[in-house]
């Protein structure tokens, strides 16, 4: 396993646990897009639908 896909798994893990991006922000200092990303993969049932 390489380091990138520890971390991203870390990152996800976190996301399960809180389901809140601006945690996520503070704590690995990702964009905040990429922590709504995040939230929304871990949270599926949470995420907004989709618009076509």
């Amino acid at each position: 396993m390489l380091p990138e896909q520890l971390w991203s798994d870390r990152v996800l893990d976190e996301a399960r646990h809180t389901a809140d991006p601006v945690h996520l922000v503070r704590v690995f200092g990702i964009h905040t897009h990429t922590a709504v990303r995040c939230v929304h993969a871990a949270h599926r049932e949470k995420a907004p639908p989709k618009i076509r």
